[in-house]
């Protein structure tokens, strides 16, 4: 519905300027952007003398401002959605702005089990006891494993038959405790409230989030960290097992401080990655499947198998598990790749064991090439 307040000659010239472009904008869509930091005012340009009032222009970059949000804005866009979008684009956002969208993306992001008083100043181990109860009382659980791709697993498993036995001699846990997903809920939640998790209890997330694998080497490579590795274990993990390397406290005030203080170029840079991440996992799926169709495995059946117990790999079942993207998620996700190299940069001895994972610090320097 157009405006009736009749608009100044600056905002005329914005106005004329989307017209340019076929697209329509209002006095009231400027207000309304202005106020939430996406749209700088018009600056004025000083007396017109004798009485005659003042003018104001636009300035330089609120025409591509004007002309993009046009373009984005429509039903169900928050301003924060508009404000990442925009920064996606390389368009002159306000720094402000673009870092408050990023913190809303966190905030955004709660825990199963996790209402707005389940902080309320509560020591960890008190929230956590209050948000098991609730799961408990909800019958509410984590989806290790998204429908897409146990189906997958299911049916590389069926081709492929009773794995090698140099495989299954990998996997030096011959009666692994099995996760059920109430406990797996639980392990992932005490993780984001209390920070790091023992490596056991990892091992343990790794078996539940593969529960077709008859052996699960990677699982037991990280079980068995310290114990192989003695030197290199002592200095990364803490006394009760957890990766020392790791904050303790909620990750989420960690990401937090991220998105205040991280260059923009490196959020923009974890933007990009979080985005070609998810279109290179959705990209994977669907040639695995057409191998899997065709009943002839090659190289994409191979890209899942290799890379299923590493960060690829649960980069994979991140993306399917929230099948509709949106602004926040991805702001949220560009936040976890910067907290994940910012945390594999600390420690070379954890990303030399996670086989190949420095991939990630190289995907926050270059983007990822589109598949």
């Amino acid at each position: 519905m157009a405006s009736s307040k009749v608009p100044s000659a600056a905002d005329q010239r914005l106005i004329d300027h989307a017209a340019r472009h076929d697209l329509s904008v209002t006095v009231k869509q400027f207000a309304s952007w202005r106020r939430a930091g996406l749209l700088p005012g018009n600056v004025s340009g000083g007396g017109l003398g004798r009485g005659r009032g003042s003018t104001s222009a636009p300035p330089p970059e609120s025409f591509d401002l004007v002309v993009a949000l046009a373009r984005l804005a429509g039903r169900g866009k928050r301003p924060a959605d508009l404000a990442l979008l925009l920064f996606a684009e390389g368009l002159p956002v306000p720094e402000t702005t673009v870092r408050a969208a990023f913190r809303a993306a966190v905030d955004r992001d709660p825990l199963p089990g996790e209402d707005d008083t389940s902080a309320d100043g509560r020591h960890p181990d008190e929230r956590l006891d209050q948000i098991s109860q609730r799961l408990t009382d909800r019958g509410q659980v984590l989806t290790l494993v998204p429908a897409r791709a146990r189906r997958i697993d299911e049916r590389i498993t069926r081709a492929l038959g009773q794995l090698p036995p140099e495989l299954m001699e990998l996997d030096q846990n011959s009666e692994p405790q099995p996760l059920t997903p109430t406990d797996a809920t639980l392990t992932a939640v005490t993780a984001a409230i209390g920070g790091s998790v023992p490596l056991q209890d990892i091992g343990a997330m790794l078996r539940a989030m593969s529960p077709t694998m008859a052996a699960n080497p990677m699982a037991s490579h990280v079980e068995t960290t310290q114990a192989d590795v003695p030197e290199a274990a002592a200095s990364i993990l803490a006394e009760d097992g957890s990766l020392a390397f790791l904050p303790g406290g909620d990750p989420r005030d960690v990401l937090r401080v991220l998105a205040g203080t991280a260059p923009l170029e490196d959020l923009a840079a974890g933007w990009h990655t979080a985005v070609q991440v998810r279109k290179w996992a959705l990209n994977l799926c669907r040639r695995v499947e057409g191998e899997l169709e065709a009943g002839q495995l090659g190289p994409a059946v191979e890209e899942w198998l290799h890379g299923r117990q590493l960060m690829s790999g649960l980069s994979i079942i991140a993306t399917l598990r929230e099948p509709r993207w949106t602004p926040s998620r991805g702001a949220s996700s560009a936040l976890m790749w910067l907290f994940q190299c910012q945390a594999l940069a600390t420690s070379t001895a954890c990303s030399q064991a996670a086989n190949g994972t420095s991939s990630i610090s190289r995907g926050l320097r270059r983007r990822l090439p589109a598949t």
